[in-house]
């Protein structure tokens, strides 16, 4: 087999304009925050990038009162049309430093530039573009005339995506005229910080906006605040369980956007190839860090050893090393926390007697990297088929018919997305039709839309985010 070696091609940190430090965003103004300075640190090299000053309970309250003020004398008040100026304002300045903002990003996740500039990026840009369209059309969206914002929202996201989570939220939340108080993750804090800088520099009205670091407890601060009235997470299914049960009772509205174990369906008549490569997208996109992740691998038992020979190929060919390397595919694992959770679960499905192939690539001496890794002979009742690995980690399992495709993609908690290779268009309407998921995908995989609708059932949530669905969440209806 023929064998091209990469030359590296290394994108410049310069270009991520990073600063020794930084504070965080309160009414306005870059402040420091009076909780305990967090270190960020580069999951590729285990360097630290900067220092982040973060939030104390009092800061919170400062926060969400200043949200408050500006919902109650600006914002609620604005016309559409004139929220949709700064919406709109905001999206060209992120797509204007978008170089910028990706290798900053790959930086601070460890995710590959290539994603970061090609996926991350480009799609925040576009979620401000898409909801600025909305913000004067909102007595169209089907919730009745004259819809309502609901006022303050808490905002907590995850560290997999961490500008694009940012832009999921705060921008359906503005162009319903609501105000915003997020708290990004305590691992990857810094394109959200420079999205802050972004939104001082489009004058978005004092308070409309703030940012405050700080680990979990921060967040519990803020969901349950009394004067927040709308809760967001994404996140894991343990922290989504704990806010649901604080807010129970209090009236406060909450979408929950939480963990995943999708299945990815292959039959006997999908084009083999296609398939391949929607398979390792599906589960090595983004080492794997994503909640609708096809973790599972169910193929068709009479075209199992020959898809398994040509997907353990490709995988073979992935690059795996320094996210700021053009040609890296499979970049660096978050933190070393994280890290062990997936040498854990690995372990576990040796233990209980899958078959583990691991990628023959070389990895860095430094940061918390781990090897593309798939399972054979796989039974439902392995912990690698149940739990959230949230790593460059498959699951292959096998099926005679349909219905058992079905039954077996359906055993899980989770319910948040599923993939269906086939060439026939009938099978995949059964197939779709019959899967507990929030998403199906039809011969691909991973694709977003902000004009599309995300979300989950069971334990991956509840609610909607992006298109006219995910506007409802952010309206009084």
């Amino acid at each position: 087999m023929t064998t091209w070696d990469y030359a590296p091609a290394p994108e410049s940190r310069d270009i991520a304009n990073l600063k020794p430090s930084y504070r965080m965003f309160v009414d306005g103004k870059f402040v420091e925050g009076t909780g305990e300075p967090l270190k960020s640190v580069n999951p590729a090299t285990e360097e630290v990038l900067a220092e982040v000053s973060t939030a104390s309970p009092s800061d919170v309250d400062t926060a969400v009162k200043a949200a408050r003020r500006a919902y109650d004398k600006v914002w609620g008040r604005m016309p559409g049309a004139e929220r949709a100026k700064y919406i709109f304002r905001i999206a060209r300045m992120i797509a204007e430093r978008g170089r910028e903002l990706a290798v900053l990003e790959s930086l601070d996740n460890g995710k590959p530039i290539k994603e970061s500039r090609d996926t991350d990026i480009p799609t925040a840009s576009a979620h401000f573009f898409y909801h600025a369209g909305w913000a004067d059309k909102l007595d169209y969206a089907g919730y009745g005339p004259s819809p309502r914002p609901l006022g303050v929202t808490g905002q907590v996201i995850p560290w997999n995506f961490p500008l694009l989570m940012a832009a999921w939220k705060i921008a359906p939340a503005l162009a319903c005229g609501n105000t915003v108080v997020l708290k990004p993750a305590e691992t990857t804090p810094l394109t959200a910080l420079v999205l802050a800088e972004i939104i001082q520099q489009a004058d978005l009205p004092p308070g409309v906006v703030n940012i405050i670091p700080g680990a979990g407890g921060i967040g519990a601060e803020l969901v349950n605040h009394p004067q927040v009235d709308k809760v967001a997470f994404t996140g894991s299914t343990e922290v989504g369980k704990l806010i649901q049960g604080s807010l129970a009772g209090t009236g406060k509205k909450l979408t929950l956007e939480l963990g995943g174990k999708a299945a990815n369906i292959v039959f006997d008549d999908a084009p083999l190839d296609q398939a391949v490569e929607g398979i390792v997208n599906g589960i090595f996109f983004n080492q794997g860090h994503v909640c609708c992740a096809g973790s599972r691998l169910l193929v068709q038992e009479s075209i199992a050893d020959e898809l398994l020979e040509k997907l353990r190929t490709r995988v073979s060919t992935l690059r795996v090393g320094d996210p700021l390397d053009k040609n890296t595919d499979v970049g660096a694992i978050n933190s070393s926390e994280q890290l062990a959770k997936i040498r854990e679960l690995t372990q576990a499905g040796e233990d209980e007697g899958a078959e583990r192939w691991t990628s023959p690539c070389s990895l860095p001496d430094k940061g918390f990297f781990f090897a593309p890794t798939v399972f054979s002979n796989v039974s439902q009742a392995m912990r690698i088929a149940r739990e959230e690995i949230f790593g460059p980690v498959l699951s292959v399992l096998t099926f005679r018919t349909p219905e058992e495709a079905v039954a077996k993609a359906n055993n899980t908690p989770y319910g948040l997305s599923a993939g269906i290779w086939t060439e026939k268009g009938s099978r995949i309407l059964y197939m779709a039709d019959r899967m507990r998921a929030g998403v199906v995908w039809a011969n691909t995989f991973n694709r977003f839309d902000p004009t599309a609708p995300f979300g989950g059932y069971q334990e991956s949530g509840f609610g909607r985010e992006g298109g006219r669905a995910g506007l409802e969440a952010y309206l009084d209806v």
